[in-house]
């Protein structure tokens, strides 16, 4: 019994790491096929192929021909966040900026993000520990920012970039609180069939002025394979492992997991495309973290208690 009940604690945090890990990758992947393609369109295709996929794996599951409309609006509500806004602005971000940049800025301040909002509405404990590390988080995205003059200059193409990185990382934290609601009731697999394929078709309708301008035929091999990537582990795979997990922690913990995302984003981005940190980027970025998981772990105890309200 002790076995189980270990091995039943332990599967949540597996699935949450699988997908930061798929996350981490999905920034390398992403900035290619951005080279190429429009972000919108990029986004749609991805999320596109994702839900396919997705409604397949359903399909095949017993019990499939069970329709909600109540399940689908709840759903479908949270995609529309966590896919169709968070894509829109992480895509637009990487077609800007270095994907180095949304590795750190994503990942790192989303789980401030969602620790801010607990404190602010009272869902959770506040303490001047807990506040200094969100303070001390923000300071070091300040920094991180401001390093950016040491690798090419503080372009306004790059700043819009980052700032839309910033936004992507609101849209995850919301996406991370809405959905606990949604899992309420609704199984993982068919919350993030839902919630995927209502992002898809928005995405879609989006990216449907930016179609007619591609040029489908100079569109490479490698290009596509990045897209096929994409859509089947940093979607498919990886937001039906995010909801099994998150089924199972609180928002806070589940977006704590995505620290790890920089250190898989950050070797492929190094590994594949060829970019680099400042020093000052470097310090900014470490603050960040320092100060994010002073945030959200300080007061573990309290917050266990809360775990999963």
């Amino acid at each position: 019994m002790t076995a189980v009940r270990e091995r039943t604690e332990v599967t949540p945090y597996l699935s949450l790491l699988t997908t930061m890990a798929l996350f981490g990758s999905a920034f390398t992947s992403a900035k290619v096929v951005v080279g190429e393609l429009p972000h919108d369109v990029a986004a749609a295709l991805r999320f596109g192929g994702g839900a396919v996929i997705l409604l397949v794996l359903l399909r095949l599951r017993p019990g499939s021909e069970r329709f909600s409309w109540r399940d689908l609006t709840r759903a479908g509500s949270a995609g529309l966040v966590g896919l169709f806004a968070y894509n829109f602005f992480f895509f637009w971000g990487l077609s800007l900026a270095p994907s180095l940049d949304g590795v750190i800025i994503v990942p790192v301040l989303s789980p401030v993000l969602t620790t801010l909002f607990f404190l602010v509405t009272g869902r959770e404990p506040s303490s001047r520990t807990r506040v200094g590390g969100l303070a001390f988080g923000i300071g070091g995205a300040v920094v991180f920012f401001a390093g950016i003059s040491g690798t090419g200059g503080v372009s306004g193409s790059r700043l819009a970039g980052d700032f839309a990185f910033l936004a992507a990382a609101a849209c995850w934290a919301a996406y991370s609180i809405m959905s606990k609601k949604v899992l309420r009731g609704i199984e993982p697999l068919r919350a993030t069939t839902y919630a995927t394929g209502v992002g898809a078709v928005a995405l879609a309708l989006v990216a449907l002025p930016s179609l007619r301008g591609v040029e489908w035929s100079a569109v490479s091999a490698g290009t596509w394979a990045n897209v096929a990537f994409l859509a089947i582990g940093p979607t498919a795979i990886a937001y039906l492992c995010y909801y099994h997990g998150l089924r199972s922690v609180s928002p806070v913990t589940a977006t704590t997991t995505m620290f790890a995302v920089p250190v898989f984003g950050t070797v492929t981005s190094v590994l594949f495309l060829g970019e680099s940190f400042t020093a000052i980027q470097v310090l900014g970025a470490l603050t960040t973290v320092a100060g994010a998981l002073l945030a959200v772990t300080s007061e573990r105890s309290v917050m266990a208690n809360k775990e999963n309200q």
